[in-house]
């Protein structure tokens, strides 16, 4: 030790020696550096070193980052003082955020690693005070008594846990789990029992029923079933009752289950799945007259749309068991007889209408399928309302295009078409589909004049804007642009406040090289007192502008919207046109203006999406652009109080919202002590 002592104070010697002496060389020692550090020869290095090879080789030098060294305690005084140290350390983290669960679950471990059993339980109940209602707390605490087969202690904090959060299923699952782990079958039993007195879901019964199996009690497995299907009397309860009787061996107990789930649900034991277990179960056990009652009983009492699966399951049975073809046949008349019956008691319902067709058209009866259509169309709506009449004139479509296709007589589906228009009240309503459909057959006949009365009957009658487009659209495939430029005229005579019509004829003209036509459209469109939607209409003009380079106008046509209005998104895009075509300074005058417009608007919101865009174009021009100015100009982000107020009037307390402050909207007072005050709330945080 004596001879360590001394070589320590001879290196200090050594140290303060060197120091000194390097202070009397500092100044000599400077200027030999600056004078070394003058580059005389400024040519390229033969060699050139990359950023990539320094960094690589640099990569490839770095040494490992030391790992802390392992602390090896062998005193017990030593560890007396390490597990003071951790205790403070977590009490410390305790104190400072007591809702810390992850800390208290940390605490709680260390605790239990070094075998502090008690100041681990004190831990745990001292973090169940503070959150009692943490699922995680529960769990670890009572998994640490599991693991050091402290039962009792273990049971104790599962009561307590199912007590105060009986809805927490792993809970119950966890204590039954450990109930039976330990043999204690008659305890995970009585678990169970509790647990189902609070009616939980679906697994929760099918576990105590599969427990009481693993221990061949089918007689309790029963009777937990019972339970089940009287707690919750579902469909698919009852199918696993009457799997698990069928499994059990017991077919009449099977069956008696299935009939009492027809009984006790009512209405909601029409469904297709139920029954067809059923009658599967019966083909089953080999009683086919039984299966074939079932089958017919539920495709005479569920809707078509939802048999699907019943009805080719009842084929496949009738294919392998009985006669395909009478079977069908048999299916066919009743359900022919059950749409007579229902359409006596309602003949206004168009869907049975449509069904019964579709069962008529199947079976390939053209004469029966006309009749059909004839008596379906004569069940008129007595109203006048077009809402009445919306599925009724698909009757009249289905008719005409049955004629068309599957008979192949185009005479008769345009008579169809003919008696369907004589009867629509067109002073009321109209169809436009009607229309388009009866001159779309025409033209698909190949008699282009016939479909041209039809589309021009359409339009002195009844005009919409569907039949006007598919008239443009015809005439646009035949390529005769005079008919399309006289319907473009017709339709804006109709409707002249529809901008999608001014756009789609400005933008034919735009096409045809009709550029002075295309202007003067749409000139006298945005000029109309009404439009549906007149920023799609300017949008529309101005990209046609832009389009032909004609700047000037586009900046006109842009003037002229900014004075009607002062919308943001319209400078932004007058200033994106600038910056697009290089007019780097007009943008910013642009920007500059719906600054000061926005400012007077008293739109904040406004005022900072622009300002976002104006500073994006600054820093987009590199040196040309002053985005310093724009910075400037940014707002303060700041959280403010309001009252709210109750519907008599009063005050019922205040809200929180983020407002702007603007710097040239701001008094400069209050925005000092508010600067003030934030410095102030920020070094309270940091201390």
């Amino acid at each position: 030790m004596d001879a360590q002592k001394k070589a320590v104070e001879q290196l200090m010697t050594k140290g303060d020696r060197s120091q000194g002496g390097n202070q009397d060389r500092g100044g000599a020692g400077m200027r030999g550096f600056n004078a070394m550090a003058r580059v005389k020869n400024k040519q390229p290095a033969p060699v050139q070193i990359t950023a990539e090879q320094i960094l690589r080789e640099a990569r490839e030098r770095q040494e490992e980052d030391p790992k802390p060294a392992k602390q090896k305690i062998t005193d017990p005084d030593e560890l007396a003082e390490y597990r003071q140290r951790k205790r403070k350390e977590f009490e410390d983290g305790i104190r400072r955020n007591r809702h810390a669960m992850p800390l208290w679950v940390k605490y709680a471990m260390w605790e239990e690693t070094q075998l502090e059993f008690d100041r681990a339980r004190s831990v745990w109940e001292r973090a169940l005070e503070v959150d009692h209602r943490n699922v995680t707390l529960w769990l670890k605490y009572a998994e640490m008594e599991m693991r050091h087969r402290n039962i009792n202690r273990a049971r104790n904090i599962w009561d307590r846990a199912v007590a105060i959060l009986p809805r927490v299923d792993q809970f119950w699952y966890k204590y039954a789990y450990m109930e039976e782990m330990i043999g204690n079958v008659a305890g995970a039993r009585q678990i169970f029992d509790r647990w189902i007195q609070w009616e939980p879901e679906d697994n929760a019964w099918t576990s105590y029923i599969k427990m009481e199996l693993r221990y061949n009690e089918t007689d309790r497995a029963r009777a937990v079933f019972e339970k089940f299907v009287q707690v919750i009397p579902k469909v698919s309860t009852w199918m696993k009752f009457a799997k698990f009787e069928q499994k059990s061996g017991s077919q009449d107990r099977a069956r008696e289950v299935y009939e009492r789930a027809i009984a006790e649900l009512g209405e909601y034991a029409m469904d297709p799945e139920l029954l067809l277990a059923f009658a599967k179960f019966e083909e089953k056990v080999k009683e086919y007259e039984r299966a074939r009652a079932i089958f017919k009983y539920a495709l005479d009492s569920i809707p078509k749309s939802a048999a699907e699966d019943l009805y080719a399951a009842f084929v496949a049975f009738e294919k392998q068991h009985g006669d395909r073809e009478g079977i069908e046949d048999v299916i066919v008349s009743k359900r022919r007889f059950q749409y007579e019956e229902e359409i006596k008691e309602r003949p206004y319902n168009y869907d049975t209408w449509f069904d019964y067709i579709r069962l008529e058209e199947n079976d390939g009866d053209a004469d029966k399928v006309r009749d059909l259509y004839e008596r379906a169309i004569a069940m008129k709506p007595p109203s006048t309302e077009k809402r009445a009449w919306r599925r009724y004139i698909y009757l009249w479509i289905y008719y005409a295009v049955f004629e068309e296709l599957s008979m192949k007589d185009p005479a008769r589906a345009r008579q169809v078409y003919k008696e369907c228009l004589k009867m629509i009240p067109h002073k009321h309503f109209t169809f436009a589909k009607i229309w388009v459909m009866a001159a779309h057959l025409e033209v698909r006949q190949k008699d282009l004049a016939a479909a041209r009365k039809v589309f021009g009957r359409a339009i002195g009658e009844c005009p919409k804007e569907r039949v006007f487009k598919s008239y443009v659209e015809l005439e646009l495939q035949i390529g005769n642009i005079e008919r399309v430029r006289t319907i473009y005229e017709k339709m804006l005579e109709s409707f002249p406040a529809n901008c999608k019509a001014w756009t789609a004829f400005g933008e034919l003209e735009q096409s045809l090289g009709e550029l002075d036509r295309a202007r003067a459209i749409f000139e006298l469109g945005i000029t109309q007192p009404l439009l549906d939607m007149p920023e799609v209409l300017w949008k529309a003009y101005i990209d046609f502008e832009i389009a032909e380079e004609e700047h000037a106008r586009a900046r006109d046509l842009y003037n002229r919207l900014l004075e009607r209005t002062a919308h943001v998104k319209v400078f932004m895009s007058f200033a994106q046109f600038e910056t697009s075509i290089g007019q780097f300074e007009r943008a910013r005058q642009v920007y500059k203006r719906a600054d000061g417009a926005l400012k007077e608007a008293e739109d904040k919101e406004g005022r900072v999406l622009l300002l976002e865009g104006w500073l994006a174009m600054e820093e987009g021009l590199g040196e040309q652009g002053k985005p310093d100015e724009v910075k400037a100009k940014q707002p303060r982000h700041v959280k403010k109080k309001r009252p709210l107020l109750a519907e008599d009037g009063s005050q019922s307390g205040w809200e929180e919202y983020f407002d702007y402050i603007f710097p040239d909207d701001a008094n400069p007072q209050a925005l000092k002590i508010l600067e003030m005050a934030h410095k102030w709330k920020k070094q309270k945080v940091d201390e």
